[in-house]
């Protein structure tokens, strides 16, 4: 069932205005296809959703927000099963438009908008042989991977995702613009290494580039559902002494037959 919502035409108009990006109200023909995530399972309606295209745009939704008392998630890839991304009733800061990503290859740093996905990032680094240690799946996106620990395939090698996350710029929920770093305001650079979310909205981050690829080995080997316990037995056994530069993900499943 839909919620009603408070909001006046005036007050959409307002936030419209002050937005370079796009602004999608429940009236609007892509409103539907802007709330769907990943998770079909999800069905939430939004008061709002605007879809930013700079750092700008997101602290006018949070301000307006606040203004307003609504709640606000931040959709990044949407890939989050929880939905997480989508909330009833509140704004949705959705930053699948902010997906930058600049390498500098001789000082190993990547510089990522909070929009981007794995595929964006991976497209950048790879030509220079470099690589942020991050997920597995490349539509996920790098912000909810980041905030969330994030692991993956080199993560054997190098790390969580956040072992290899420099600083962070965070638009708070009093709409202020922060740096967080070692350095500069360190318990929020603390809370946002695998904190999941909540304490604002990230609008960038800089990562460490580790050396890997272009060409790296994958193969995928297939066993029997009835020899699961004693495969997963011998992986752990293989995992235990294997080198760092091999990762394994094990994963269970029935095929058709047809």
């Amino acid at each position: 069932m839909m919620t009603i919502f408070s909001l006046t035409h005036s007050d959409s108009l307002r936030l419209k205005a002050a937005l370079r990006g796009t602004l999608i109200h429940p009236a609007d023909a892509d409103y539907d296809a802007a709330r769907a995530v990943w998770n079909g399972m999800i069905d939430r309606y939004p008061a709002l959703i605007a879809r930013c295209t700079s750092v700008a745009d997101v602290i006018e939704t949070v301000r307006f927000a606040r203004e307003h008392n609504l709640p606000v998630s931040v959709r990044g890839g949407g890939h989050n099963v929880a939905g997480s991304a989508i909330v009833d009733g509140g704004v949705v800061v959705d930053l699948s438009e902010m997906t930058n990503v600049f390498v500098e290859p001789a000082s190993r740093i990547a510089r990522v908008e909070g929009g981007a996905r794995l595929r964006d990032l991976d497209r950048a680094t790879q030509p220079f042989g470099l690589a942020v240690p991050a997920g597995v799946v490349s539509d996920t996106g790098i912000g909810g991977l980041t905030l969330g620990g994030g692991t993956g395939w080199l993560s054997r090698k190098y790390g969580l995702t956040i072992d290899n996350l420099l600083s962070a710029n965070v638009v708070t929920a009093d709409g202020r613009l922060l740096k967080a770093s070692a350095s500069t305001n360190p318990d929020l650079f603390w809370g946002v290494r695998g904190g999941g979310g909540g304490l604002g909205v990230v609008t960038s981050f800089e990562f460490r580039l580790q050396p890997a690829g272009p060409d790296v080995m994958v193969a995928a080997v297939f066993y029997r559902g009835e020899d699961a316990l004693s495969v997963l037995r011998q992986c752990r056994q293989y995992a235990a002494s294997a080198p760092d530069e091999v990762s394994i993900l094990m994963s269970q499943g029935r095929i058709p037959a047809s």
